[in-house]
């Protein structure tokens, strides 16, 4: 746990240094997120260490039962309520909180920011690497839970990692990639099929 929750505060505090540097343009621009700004990331990741059952029960009934409506609500909200100094600074306050939103898990936690640095890097044109140990755990987590719809994503494809000592999956047919660019694609993001190769791409669903 100890090492986990390590990776968790270091890759969230990288996450708000990202966030610093970024211009006003920057920060207003499309994420990996369909309809989400970079700000709305900023503000979603705040919510992982401040998310209450409540808040999840009384989100969910305004957003019709729907998990992503709730989450793409609550950031924007969060977003309008707080300046961009203000969010960097949550997230830096409470990087090593192992509070998390109910129903997640700290592994959640880890992929949670791995990916929307991603989400946010990329776009605008930003190189960000993902550190190998991290990468592989969120990867083997999101690749097997039944949350993110990677079983169906993936189904009949083995991950090949072409920048670690890494595979992962039961299929038959190949998808190669840097770690970064398999999560990407084991969480529903086209921008991870720029750097990938192998047969397994024509099994893979986006």
């Amino acid at each position: 746990m100890s090492e986990l929750m390590g990776w968790v505060e270091a890759e969230r505090l990288s996450f708000a240094d990202l966030l610093d540097d970024l211009s006003d343009d920057e920060w207003s621009a499309d994420s990996l997120c369909a309809g989400w700004t970079v700000t709305d990331v900023a503000a979603h990741l705040t919510l992982s260490t401040r998310t209450t059952l409540g808040m999840v029960v009384w989100g969910a009934i305004k957003a019709r039962g729907s998990f992503d409506r709730m989450e793409a609500e609550l950031a924007r909200r969060r977003a309008t309520q707080y300046s961009r100094g203000e969010l960097i600074e949550q997230i830096r306050s409470t990087a090593g909180s192992e509070r998390h939103t109910p129903g997640s898990s700290h592994v959640d936690c880890l992929l949670d920011a791995l990916v929307h640095g991603q989400d946010i890097a990329r776009p605008l044109g930003r190189a960000r690497t993902m550190p190998t140990e991290p990468a592989i755990a969120a990867l083997e987590h999101v690749r097997t839970s039944a949350f993110y719809g990677a079983r169906k994503r993936l189904r009949g494809v083995r991950l090949v990692a072409t920048d670690a000592n890494w595979s992962g999956g039961d299929g038959t047919e190949e998808l190669r990639a840097p770690l970064a660019d398999l999560i990407l694609l084991a969480t529903g993001r086209p921008a991870g099929l720029k750097n990938a190769s192998g047969p397994g791409l024509a099994h893979l669903t986006l």
